[in-house]
């Protein structure tokens, strides 16, 4: 039998709402507009089970992205996320915010195997949530709220090739100039590249706690400069 699952993404700018089934997306809703997430979520939500003649009780879970990133919007779509699976008595399935962001920038970009990949959200003045990942969609190290400096990721670049990008390294360009370096601008965290994600989490029955499931805020900063932690655990195919 197919697998449904609506997948939630309200973690930053972005509002959007992909249903999927068996990974692949099917329909598809967005909107780039500030502090709207609240008045249009329901209504893609609505407009693509209209779209896709897939209702709620035809689904088999529904995913969010847990974050980080802005307070409010995730409230809201956890919030809406856990409403539909209390209703339909159905899954919930949760995937970070970085995460979803570096598998629509490995679909879109073309990047050699051995180079290393930084996923960084704007947070606020000079943070950011950041986490390295490699071109497998392996997380390198953890996920972490950076004040960041110009040295901050001095030793990975004098290691190798690094690609920065999301909200965070456009808002901190200028610090990321290195021969080693490269900045992306345009992209974020979309619902569209959580469906083949949240397949693969409810193929392997990885479900959140329904009651119990909060965001991921992130709210305590750590100020990091050192890496030899994740140089360490790095692999860039030397």
């Amino acid at each position: 039998m197919p697998v449904n699952i609506l997948n939630i993404e309200t973690s930053e700018k972005i509002c959007s709402v992909a249903m999927s089934t068996d990974g692949v997306i099917v329909s598809h809703r967005s909107s780039d507009e500030e502090r709207m997430h609240g008045s249009v979520l329901t209504v893609f939500i609505e407009e693509i089970m209209r779209e896709s003649g897939i209702d709620i009780s035809h689904l088999h879970a529904v995913a969010v992205g847990k974050g980080p990133g802005s307070y409010t919007g995730l409230r809201i779509g956890v919030s809406v996320a856990k409403g539909i699976c209390y209703a339909a008595s159905i899954p919930l399935i949760a995937v970070d915010t970085l995460t979803i962001m570096t598998k629509g920038f490995l679909k879109a970009e073309a990047i050699d195997s051995k180079d290393l990949l930084c996923a960084m959200l704007d947070a606020r003045r000079l943070e950011v949530y950041c986490a390295y990942f490699d071109t497998l969609l392996n997380l390198q190290g953890e996920i972490k709220a950076e004040i960041w400096h110009a040295d901050s990721a001095k030793e990975l670049l004098d290691f190798g090739k690094v690609h920065f990008f999301g909200s965070g390294a456009e808002k901190l360009e200028a610090m990321l100039i290195h021969s080693n370096s490269k900045v992306y601008k345009g992209y974020y965290s979309n619902a569209i590249d959580l469906g083949l994600l949240s397949f693969q989490s409810y193929q392997q029955s990885c479900f959140e706690n329904v009651a119990y499931f909060e965001p991921f805020y992130l709210k305590d900063f750590v100020i990091t400069t050192k890496k030899k932690d994740l140089l360490n655990s790095v692999n860039y195919g030397k």
